[in-house]
């Protein structure tokens, strides 16, 4: 098999919880937005897009009518596409965040997989942007799985650290889990590993059954170093993840108009070393996942 028949699933992270406007002003806020950003990712090659949702306002939201609003919203803009919700927050009870979950059974759920100090650190600044303690232990990542079990909902395990992914062995041994299992490397999170192209390879080396095994792969980049780890998990047979909640800005240094611009180029690098975007079609096929009706 050449590799340009080697489909790879780009997925879209649409607005994130963090950034607003003031830092960029294509960030969607309402329905209708996030419908007309997901269009743009989409008809770039996006085959999965990750929300996080937010008030008409912009305010970052856990209720279980905003992220049904944005749903809709995407759904009737363009059709069949892997629906990924965000569970990841500070300070947001659990059993909230397992709410939106059960009340939509998205197709995909992201589930941060350990605990850790989570930031973002400024050198101009000389000082932290934020900085917070990230809870997610072995029983609050048991209990989401186990939420998302009885909802049909595939986990996609957000590992921060090659520790992270080996939190991965005991669920696995346990039989919470199952391949094949949906696996993002993120990296460049100050408190996670340093987001150098080694580390990509060091951190697909440590996914059960290596990284050419059953399970599927990604890496997300954080910040101005996304293109360089991107390109690495191209090379290394891995799937990426571009859009406004990760980073702003294209490779030459100007910022994004939408997130199409940034599906665009992480499209284009996959085609330059061979691969191509799947389509939605392949990548549920490639998840496990069925076919909306």
């Amino acid at each position: 098999m050449s590799r340009f028949e080697d489909p790879v699933i780009i997925s879209c992270s649409i607005s994130g919880a963090i950034a607003n406007r003031d830092q960029c002003p294509a960030i969607p806020y309402t329905p209708g937005e996030y419908a007309a950003e997901a269009r743009r990712a989409v008809d770039e090659g996006a085959s999965q897009i990750h929300i996080h949702a937010r008030t008409p306002d912009g305010t970052p939201s856990y209720e279980v009518e905003d992220f049904a609003a944005i749903t809709e919203a995407i759904r009737s803009e363009v059709g069949d596409v892997i629906i990924n919700y965000s569970t990841g927050a500070i300070g947001v009870p659990l059993e909230k965040r397992i709410a939106y979950l059960e009340a939509l059974k998205p197709d995909v759920a992201a589930l941060n997989m350990s605990s850790m100090n989570y930031a973002k650190y400024s050198r101009r600044r000389g000082d932290f942007v934020f900085k917070a303690v990230f809870e997610n232990s072995f029983d609050t990542i048991i209990e989401l799985i186990e939420a998302m079990k009885a909802s049909g909902i595939q986990p996609e395990h957000e590992c921060f650290d090659a520790g992270h992914v080996a939190n991965l062995d005991p669920l696995l041994h346990m039989g919470l889990l199952e391949p094949p299992l949906q696996i993002s490397l993120v990296m460049g999170v100050t408190g996670g590993i340093r987001p150098t192209p080694r580390n990509v390879s060091v951190m697909s080396d440590q996914i059960p059954g290596g990284p050419e095994g059953p399970n599927n792969w990604q890496v997300i980049g954080v910040s101005r170093d996304q293109w360089k780890l991107l390109a690495s998990s191209l090379v290394l047979g891995g799937n990426v993840r571009a859009g406004l909640e990760d980073n702003l800005y294209l490779p030459g240094g100007e910022m994004a108009r939408s997130n199409g611009d940034l599906i665009a180029r992480a499209r284009r690098m996959a085609e330059d070393v061979g691969r191509r975007a799947a389509t939605v079609a392949e990548a549920r096929g490639l998840l496990g996942l069925t076919a909306t009706e």
